[in-house]
């Protein structure tokens, strides 16, 4: 186990190190920024307005709403990630690692607004009538040949593993340990509750978890947030000095960092910065598209600008209330007492908020946060893994898998985890390898429909007649409007000839 434990720490290592992942993750997503104009930017208040104010787009097909599909994505993303993965990452990289966090999230915006455009331009309808889209599919749909099949075959395969891990028993294990330690409740008791929640909700499908996401997540975002921000205020002299600490050391690295070795080197700030911000956010992953597919809009380019605001609420906002209080209270370098070395990165944030917050209010935010944020994960990687199933085994095993997903997760709050985790950093990492390809490969089809779109309805105002107006003699307008574009996933294979490169929209 120890060997296997090497091995696997060393994989993952390669998979987000300076010279694999990284590169490509932020290139990706700079390239994207470019060729979209910066759409992250200068579309965010309207995308917001769409995705959370008016929430969804009357006479649309789909499963669920716009609001319910950013959900979902948001509560796939929003979950130890934000408590525990923010912490690893200031532990090791310093203070300077939450500013390449943001950078991720920034650039990410626009790997995010891609994939979910991609997720609803290529969606099918499946044998149960319910929207199915994502990597699985439009990689193979969007690119021509051997090389689009490959990709959306290693996705479906490399998303399903990493459904389990990171979408499931790492999530368990946090609430059950987490529950163990502040109220003394038996992980067995806490894995039990967790397997038949998980069941009950899971067997309604995406229209069940939709619902439960929709109440959930604005919830546990608002009480999130507002315990962090009251701790700013309490600490808001020391703002303009932890800015200065971040800034500072995201380009000159910080000797208090990777253990106290001086002078840690900026490519280790720069490494978990950017690991630790797309495990949060998943930009560049390819599973908020899976979600992006089944949400009720009337055109592509909408449900990606909704999606892409999931991004901008995860990072810029829950990530930077964990960063900015774990760094204003001193607890990133915060040392045990009883072993004198750093304090443990899954204690670390649960300190911060026990620093800022009084009497056991910190310790009860944190671990209530950490319990609803990994729980709606949960739910929400239950979609994405069962999506990738049927795309590799067809609808008829999608129940089953319900089932044996909701069991899993007894396994992973009662057992040790290690091996899973780093399984699950593995496999996380390698579904973005496929998705990033295809979307630089599709970079053209995206740009061009997005600016076609935009053209005409800039501030998303339109209403569904309107934009059937101008879409009317756009190529391709009736067949997605159809709800099979390029083919559904019932007579999937029979669609070839139909399939179109990256200059194109059918």
């Amino acid at each position: 186990m120890t060997d296997l434990t090497t091995i696997l720490d060393e994989i993952s290592g390669f998979v987000w190190g300076p010279f694999f992942l990284i590169p490509l993750l932020l290139g990706a997503g700079l390239y994207l920024t470019i060729r979209l104009g910066g759409i992250q930017f200068t579309k965010l208040i309207p995308a917001l307005n769409l995705g959370i104010i008016k929430r969804k787009d009357p006479g649309s097909e789909g499963d669920i709403s716009q609001f319910q599909a950013l959900t979902t994505a948001l509560a796939a993303t929003i979950g130890t990630g934000n408590i525990v993965g923010v912490a690893t990452a200031l532990a090791i990289g310093g203070p300077g690692a939450l500013f390449w966090m943001w950078m991720t999230g920034l650039v990410g915006m626009a790997s995010k607004y891609s994939e979910a455009f991609l997720g609803v331009r290529f969606r099918g309808t499946d044998t149960a009538g319910e929207k199915s889209g994502g990597p699985q599919y439009y990689l193979e749909r969007g690119i021509k040949g051997p090389l689009g099949k490959i990709l959306g075959l290693s996705f479906a395969i490399f998303a399903v593993i990493a459904c389990f891990g990171i979408g499931n028993m790492t999530q368990a294990n946090a609430i059950a340990s987490n529950v163990e330690s502040s109220w003394s409740v038996p992980i067995w008791v806490t894995g039990l509750v967790l397997t038949v929640l998980t069941l009950i909700v899971l067997v309604g499908g995406i229209k069940s978890i939709g619902r439960v996401t929709s109440g959930l997540v604005p919830f546990m975002v608002v009480f999130y947030v507002l315990g962090g921000l009251y701790i700013l205020l309490v600490n808001i002299t020391a703002l303009p000095g932890a800015f200065a600490d971040i800034f500072t050391s995201a380009f000159a690295g910080s000797e208090q960092a990777v253990g106290g070795f001086a002078g840690a080197a900026i490519i280790i700030v720069i490494q978990y910065g950017v690991a630790r911000g797309m495990f949060s956010n998943e930009s560049g992953l390819g599973s908020a598209a899976i979600a992006a597919a089944a949400a009720q809009t009337t055109h592509p380019v909408r449900q990606g600008l909704v999606s892409m605001t999931q991004t901008f609420i995860d990072t810029i906002i829950v990530v930077t209330i964990t960063g900015l209080v774990i760094v204003t209270t001193g607890t990133w370098s915060q040392q045990d007492p009883e072993t004198g070395e750093q304090i443990s990165a899954s204690l670390m944030t649960g300190e911060a908020f026990s620093h800022g917050l009084p009497g056991e209010w910190g310790h009860w935010v944190v671990t209530l946060g950490l319990v609803l944020f990994a729980f709606s994960t949960i739910l929400a990687w239950s979609y994405y893994g069962e999506r990738n199933i049927e795309r590799l085994f067809g609808r008829g095993l999608v129940m089953p898998f319900r089932i044996l997903f909701s069991l899993i997760v007894f396994v992973g709050a009662t057992a040790e985890l290690e091996v899973v985790w780093l399984f699950s950093d593995i496999f996380n990492g390698l579904m973005a390898l496929p998705n990033l390809i295809g979307l630089l490969v599709l970079s053209g089809l995206i740009a061009r429909e997005t600016k076609f779109y935009l053209q005409h309805d800039p501030k998303l105002e339109a209403d569904k007649n309107q934009i059937e107006a101008f879409m009317a003699d756009r190529p391709g307008w009736a067949e997605w409007k159809s709800g099979d574009v390029i083919g559904s996933s019932r007579n999937y294979g029979a669609e070839s000839k139909d399939t179109t490169d990256s200059g194109q929209m059918t």
